[in-house]
């Protein structure tokens, strides 16, 4: 009976061992399949565009080339598209997450007049879209074109925020604490100040950086509502930058035309590394709640 517990145990340790390295071998390969994408627009940025067209640029640069970001940088207008897109994304999140939380958190109180009605007010808009023509009319009566403020308000209130927001509320502040609040005399407004914000850091986390996320890759509503270049954000420049260089590309021939093809593919693996690099940088700080907040709602005690 003891030999053959023994080795009922090295049957089981093996077959653990053997489920670890599936395990670790899917992560793996499933981590280098996202990682290394990454990895490679950065190193082709560097690289020589022939070197990476002929596939010898796989792990490290073959040569460093500084050719894209020295192009790229030459145009006066990134820094200032960059300074613009910087303060989009901060006022923005600033204003979405001043608007969306409060919603939500109002929506989660069972004490709140004409709740129902309210919610599928607020859900009507993630199925149903008013329209480009009709927003643009809208946005254009308020006097918002060519303004800072049509990069920040016309889209701050996201009904997917409120909701979002709402079950986080729900499920994670118990109704005792405001019970609690309540006799010791506190008021709605301090209590959600003073209270329910420092309980919500999650949520705010993984609003403001989904909310910064969308702001700083939109370009869109910039092509739309915006045509004063001194108001134009990053990625609508850096779009029009790479069209403008292949438009150049059909009108040139010989050794002009491919010096200026050369350029244009690493001002792309350049304009793509500027853009991106920042929101790479931020997300690191906020992954921890991040990670809390993706999990809103999915298991209730």
């Amino acid at each position: 009976m003891q030999k053959f517990n023994k080795k009922l145990k090295r049957k089981k340790r093996w077959n653990d061992r053997l489920f670890d390295i599936a395990v670790y071998t899917i992560a793996i390969l499933m981590i280098s399949m996202i990682v290394y994408p990454l990895w490679f627009i950065i190193i082709a940025s560097f690289s020589n565009p022939t070197d990476v067209t002929n596939g010898n640029v796989w792990f490290w640069p073959k040569e460093w080339r500084l050719d894209g970001y020295i192009e790229l940088f030459k145009q006066e207008i990134i820094w200032r598209s960059y300074v613009n897109t910087i303060i989009y994304t901060a006022a923005g999140t600033i204003i979405a997450i001043i608007v969306n939380i409060p919603a939500g958190y109002a929506l989660s109180r069972s004490d709140l007049f004409g709740k129902k009605w309210l919610s599928i007010f607020i859900l009507i808009p993630m199925f149903v879209s008013g329209g480009l023509v009709p927003t643009y009319l809208v946005v254009k009566g308020f006097g918002l074109l060519d303004t800072f403020w049509v990069m920040v308000l016309p889209f701050a209130v996201s009904s997917f925020h409120i909701i979002i927001a709402l079950t986080f509320f729900k499920n994670s502040i118990p109704d005792t604490l405001w019970e609690a609040a309540q006799i010791d005399g506190c008021g709605t407004i301090r209590y959600f100040l003073t209270i329910v914000l420092p309980l919500s850091k999650a949520i705010l986390a993984v609003i403001g950086l989904w909310t910064a996320v969308g702001i700083w890759n939109s370009w869109f509503n910039a092509l739309i509502y915006i045509s004063n270049e001194d108001l134009q954000p990053l990625q609508l420049v850096l779009r029009r930058i790479l069209i403008s260089n292949e438009s150049l590309l059909g009108t040139a021939s010989g050794e002009l035309a491919s010096e200026l093809r050369r350029l244009s593919e690493m001002m792309k693996y350049a304009a793509i590394v500027v853009s991106t690099a920042p929101i790479m940088c931020l997300y690191p700080f906020l992954q921890k709640y991040f990670n809390q907040g993706v999990m809103v709602g999915s298991i209730k005690e």
